[in-house]
């Protein structure tokens, strides 16, 4: 039987997407992990994989086509033995079967902002069919659920017009249990797009349309501020030994061609901080907290149009030396649209750092689900008071920490900054 290739979700939050280009042409001969087309999510193009061996019996959508919903079917893909005739053949009542989703391969260009990516979820049960009610199920997913023991009664398929795939039986056996969280209070909504245009009839301005980037950040960022419960603690730190040991390791790794910035050393502060105050390496997870063991830091960085948040995972473990590599490894990536998908999900922590634009300090924004994200302002030279109550210079950097009151509280939360500011002014203990 026919078997239709649909549009996958590539992302958490995508609904449809573009066929930027096909790697195949009717007619062609495929196996199971061929890149067949290239796919533009809102977060990156994708390489998108045939699961199947076949014959690419038809092109449904052509390339370059937009607003693509996630599970249209996009092509059709003949099994041995069958022909294009079978397609038009094939009965009203028996869709063709829909094609497991892809996995998506290395990504071919533009992956464009913060969130992490993964498949769409797992078809819902649905309550028995009646007794003596027809079910429609492909031949392949009856084998597998009689295989699994499950009653197929007790799924609702994701096929054409209802009908129970492959892909039904795989979700319904490797699903967890699940629980249903409080709905979200009703936001006030306030004027609309042609309200606010209306406002400005007659003045000059240019109207630029949403990419799928900053749609999404502008929609994770209301999410935040509308849900989060978010509180602020603030310090300044002094980075005077910090930058002298800097001075001290870029001398000496030099021949090495490292070049350590006061960035890497914050992430390491921030990751060993992590393990220090295991309790507040936490995200929210709904209808729960999930406490972490590794620290996997999120650093934002900004690319035209909008940032990225890669995670440094296992940070805790890695020397400056390696934090820094990776770091400038992911970034440069990052701002090419060459990151994959589980190179910037995930984490519990984020850091944003604004001091290089000279900005002395912010409140950054959290991001879901982490539980806190610390914005880090520009060291600048400031006169301070000394222990014996002299007056001397001192190169001071201020920060912030906005934290999810969901997942830390308060007295947490500034057990969780003491440990960063610690390890900022006594760098030496880092290296141990």
């Amino acid at each position: 039987m026919p078997i239709e290739i649909l549009m996958p979700a590539l992302s958490p939050t995508m609904e449809e997407g573009t066929l930027a280009k096909w790697l195949v042409s009717e007619g062609d001969k495929v196996e199971s992990g061929d890149v067949i087309a290239e796919i533009e999510t809102d977060k990156a193009t994708m390489e998108f994989e045939a699961v199947d061996d076949g014959v690419i019996g038809k092109i449904l959508v052509p390339e370059g086509t937009a607003g693509v919903k996630v599970n249209t079917p996009i092509a059709i893909l003949l099994e041995e033995g069958e022909s294009a005739a079978d397609i038009a053949a094939q009965p009203a009542d028996k869709p063709a079967e829909p094609a497991p989703a892809a996995a998506p391969s290395i990504p071919a260009t533009e992956p464009a902002t913060t969130e992490p990516a993964t498949t769409s979820p797992p078809a819902a049960p649905a309550a028995p069919a009646p007794e003596g009610k027809r079910i429609f199920a492909s031949p392949l997913a009856r084998r597998l659920a009689a295989q699994k023991g499950i009653d197929l009664a007790g799924l609702k398929g994701s096929g054409p017009r209802g009908r129970i795939v492959k892909a039904d039986v795989e979700a319904a056996a490797a699903a967890p249990k699940t629980h249903t969280a409080a709905p979200a209070p009703a936001v006030p909504q306030g004027p609309g797009p042609d309200q606010i245009a209306a406002l400005y009839q007659g003045r000059e301005y240019k109207e630029i349309p949403l990419d799928g980037m900053r749609r999404i950040i502008a929609e994770r960022l209301t999410e935040a501020k509308q849900t989060i419960p978010h509180f602020y603690l603030r310090r300044d730190i002094r980075i005077d030994a910090l930058l002298a040991l800097r001075k001290q390791m870029n001398t000496a790794l030099a021949a090495r061609e490292i070049r350590l910035s006061v960035n890497d050393f914050i992430i390491r502060a921030c990751a060993l901080a992590l393990q220090q105050v295991p309790e507040a390496n936490a995200v929210w997870a709904g209808d729960r907290i999930l406490q972490l063991k590794p620290s996997d830091v999120a650093v934002a960085v900004a690319v035209e149009g909008g940032l990225f948040t890669p995670v440094i995972k296992d940070a805790e473990k890695k020397p400056l030396s390696t934090l820094s590599a990776e770091m400038k490894d992911l970034a440069e990536r990052a701002r090419n649209r060459r990151l994959a998908p589980e190179e910037y999900q995930g984490g519990s922590f984020a850091i944003s750092n604004l001091g290089m634009f000279g900005i002395d300090n912010f409140d950054a924004v959290i991001n879901p689900p982490h539980g806190a994200i610390l914005a880090v302002g520009a060291g600048k030279k400031r006169p301070i008071v000394a222990d014996d109550g002299t007056i001397e210079p001192a190169t001071v950097m201020s920060v912030t920490l906005s934290v999810d009151h969901r997942v830390i509280d308060g007295a947490l939360g500034a057990r969780l900054l003491a440990a960063i500011v610690n390890n900022l002014e006594n760098p030496l203990a880092m290296l141990a």
